[in-house]
């Protein structure tokens, strides 16, 4: 039976983070993940995820500056100050409340010096990271949310992943990004399952519910099952409407 972690970057926004846990538990999620928790006391959401059995699969480092609409430094050159400060910030976070994953935020780049400048913060991050047991992500995001990203495929972050060649970085496949960007998601799964950490799912276009749009998600849990993927499948959507009313998802998918 799929498992599903319920991402609060999206869900539950309007709750402090430590409450947001236990509205995922109320909802029946296996577990939970997020994108900035920094402004929650650490304390308080270990005692949450202790409190309700969750554990958070993953965080993210931080963006850089939101008044300068930053969305990750790691591949920025330049910036690599700024970045290795968020790495180091993200694995002490990480390793206070037992997340499983970090994941590595790239930023607005391109060309050569960015590759370089992603591979040394990734290896910063991977030395920090496996001194406690953590996993790294890197993620493919699409153009048209955010113009410019780095990753910008499936493949250029699997050649990162397989580069690099540590054991701790894996890629972040969120289904939702890679069919807006080159869809064929049933090859891509069972091409990079070896590399994949985590899956993320939404509906496509609009990134709500995944039981509408054009990807049929009962065939994507079913096809991860045969590929033997054992990690929990993160919903990182944005609801239509009330949280409550539009998770009949949740049991139609587990039940696939």
């Amino acid at each position: 039976m799929a498992r599903f972690s319920a991402n609060l970057g999206f869900l539950w926004k309007d709750l402090s983070l430590p409450d947001a846990i236990r509205q995922a538990k109320k909802a029946a999620f296996d577990a939970v993940e997020c994108h900035w928790p920094y402004d929650a006391a650490p304390d308080e959401v270990y005692q949450a995820l202790t409190e309700t059995g969750l554990s958070m699969l993953s965080l993210n480092t931080r963006p850089g500056d939101p008044a300068g609409k930053d969305f990750g430094l790691c591949a920025v050159p330049g910036r690599e100050a700024e970045a290795q400060e968020a790495i180091r910030e993200a694995v002490s976070y990480a390793r206070f409340i037992r997340a499983s994953f970090i994941h590595i935020m790239a930023g607005q780049a391109e060309g050569e010096a960015a590759h370089r400048c992603f591979l040394e913060n990734l290896t910063y991050a991977s030395d920090l990271a496996e001194k406690d047991g953590l996993q790294l992500l890197i993620e493919p995001i699409n153009q048209r949310d955010i113009p410019g990203y780095f990753l910008r495929s499936t493949e250029q972050a699997a050649q990162i992943v397989q580069e690099l060649g540590r054991p701790c970085l894996r890629l972040m496949f969120d289904c939702y990004h890679v069919q807006i960007i080159e869809g064929d998601l049933s090859h891509r799964l069972k091409k990079h399952l070896p590399l994949i950490g985590h899956v993320q799912i939404a509906g496509v276009p609009d990134r709500g519910e995944p039981d509408q749009g054009e990807v049929n998600y009962r065939h994507i849990v079913r096809l991860l099952d045969d590929l033997g993927y054992g990690g929990a499948i993160g919903a990182e959507y944005r609801p239509r409407g009330v949280i409550e009313d539009g998770l009949g998802w949740l049991s139609d998918l587990r039940g696939t």
